[in-house]
């Protein structure tokens, strides 16, 4: 929707823009809560789940949609976002990529990509911690902190009741 509004949002930002962006992806967060929510409540409630494999295949799709919020949030909020990075207006980042600790190994003009964040966010979710990227400001954390805590109760509740339904 945003590139349909404004297809050269990349060069650059409004603040209407910037506002809409973080709306969607305030929606699309809550969208997801909602999802861990329920599942949690299903899954404690004893409400039918289905079958294991069902009940993996939910879990999957609320730990995808976990990782790709989350990148997102990422992508959106290191250094004011992607134009902000792309003019170089704040020179303190959220983030700390390996390339930016070892010019010498990258491109002099590195700079993060949505690649990058997608993987931030996976590692997280995964390892529930920062993993070669580390968070360099208190947002960054506690973003980190609450997304590896949605992975955590998501997980170990669905492989306990997933294990239980095989039993």
């Amino acid at each position: 929707m945003l590139v349909a509004a404004d297809p050269g949002r990349m060069k650059r930002d409004t603040g209407v823009l910037r506002m809409v962006a973080l709306g969607q992806i305030a929606v699309i967060s809550l969208g997801t809560a909602w999802s861990v929510a329920m599942l949690i409540r299903d899954i404690v409630t004893g409400y039918d789940t289905g079958n294991a494999a069902q009940l993996l295949g939910v879990g999957s799709g609320i730990y995808l949609m976990n990782v790709l919020t989350f990148a997102i949030w990422f992508w959106e909020l290191d250094r004011g976002g992607p134009v902000a990075r792309a003019h170089g207006t704040d020179p303190y980042p959220d983030f700390l990529f390996p390339p930016m600790t070892s010019p010498d190994l990258a491109p002099k003009d590195w700079e993060p990509n949505f690649t990058d964040y997608l993987y931030v966010a996976f590692t997280n979710a995964t390892a529930f911690s920062p993993t070669d990227t580390l968070p360099m400001t208190r947002l960054a954390k506690v973003i980190m902190a609450l997304e590896s805590a949605i992975s955590l109760v998501t997980a170990a509740l669905v492989v306990a009741k997933a294990v239980n339904a095989l039993a």
